[in-house]
C-alpha cells in the first residue's frame, strides 16, 4: 500500500491522466482519417488501457500491477516510435514529401506518437525511481 503521495505516485497518476488526454486527441485525428490503416486502431485501444492501469496503480500499489504497468509502458514506448515512423512515412507520401514544410503542418503529426513514447518513459521512470 502507498504511504502518502510521494513524487513517484504523483507521476504515475499524471501519466494516467496524460494518456487520457492523448487518447482523446489521437482518436479525433484517426477518426478524421477514417482509420485508413490498421495501426491507427492501436493507440485508440491501448491508450485508455494504459490510462486506467496507471490510475489504478496510483491508488493500489500491488506488485503484479506494477509489472503489468511496466510491460505496458515498454509497449507504449515501442508503439510511439513505430507511430512516429508511420507518421513520417505519411508525410513523405504527400505531394512534395519532405521538401514541402506544409506537409508537416497538415500531414500526420510526427511528434504526437513521440509524446506517447515520452509519457510512457516518464511512467517507467516514476515506477522504478529510487
Amino acid at each position: 500500500m502507498w504511504q502518502g503521495w510521494p513524487i513517484e505516485r504523483v507521476l504515475i497518476l499524471f501519466t494516467g491522466l496524460a494518456f487520457i488526454l492523448i487518447a482523446v486527441q489521437v482518436t479525433l485525428f484517426h477518426s478524421r482519417q477514417n482509420f485508413r490503416h490498421w495501426a491507427m486502431w492501436v493507440p485508440v485501444i491501448e491508450l485508455p488501457v494504459f490510462a486506467v492501469t496507471a490510475i489504478v496503480l496510483s491508488f493500489v500499489n500491488a506488485g503484479w500491477l506494477r509489472w503489468l504497468f511496466a510491460l505496458m509502458m515498454i509497449v507504449g514506448m515501442g508503439g510511439g516510435v513505430y507511430g512516429a515512423y508511420l507518421h513520417t512515412a505519411g508525410v513523405k507520401q504527400r505531394v512534395g514529401g519532405f521538401s514541402q514544410s506544409q506537409n508537416f503542418l497538415v500531414g500526420p503529426p510526427v511528434i504526437l506518437p513521440l509524446l506517447i513514447t515520452a509519457i510512457a518513459a516518464l511512467g517507467l521512470l516514476a515506477l522504478f525511481w529510487g
